[in-house]
């Protein structure tokens, strides 16, 4: 009986990979932060180049758990050139590398100089009180 477990299990195995949303950045000159308002998070990931290892760094831990950003409607913005300031960048005036999250009012709530876990980051999130609200409302018996 065993066998036919493992057998089973190894088919279905593909299909969960297959689920996971995938971390879809936008760049900078597309996103309108206008649009996001109460509707989505944007976390915007700034660096002066795109090899910037901090950049590469943060991507990486980005991709790691996209459910949990999902979950919690963000939205990821890239923006590694600071010769042509978007305007995302003349708005948040970034230093070199820099991650700032904003909650669905549209307001900055969080700005770090290094890379973040999605750990770290949902639970910053999961602080907001917009954030604290929509579970409640999502999950009223909890």
């Amino acid at each position: 009986m065993k066998p036919l477990h493992i057998f089973v299990l190894a088919a279905f195995l593909p299909l969960v990979a297959v689920a996971q949303p995938v971390l879809a950045p936008v760049p900078a000159e597309q996103a309108v932060l206008a649009d996001m308002i109460w509707r989505q998070r944007p976390l915007v990931v700034f660096a002066d180049s795109p090899d910037d290892p901090d950049f590469i760094r943060q991507m990486q831990l980005l991709a790691r758990d996209p459910a949990a950003l999902a979950l919690r409607d963000v939205v990821v913005i890239t923006d590694t050139d600071p010769a042509n300031p978007s305007a995302i960048r003349l708005k948040l005036r970034p230093r070199g590398f820099s991650l700032v999250l904003l909650d669905k009012d549209g307001e900055p709530k969080m700005r770090k100089p290094l890379p973040w876990d999605v750990r770290e980051i949902t639970r910053a999130i999961d602080k907001f009180p917009d954030a604290r609200q929509e579970l409640l409302d999502r999950y009223p018996g909890r």
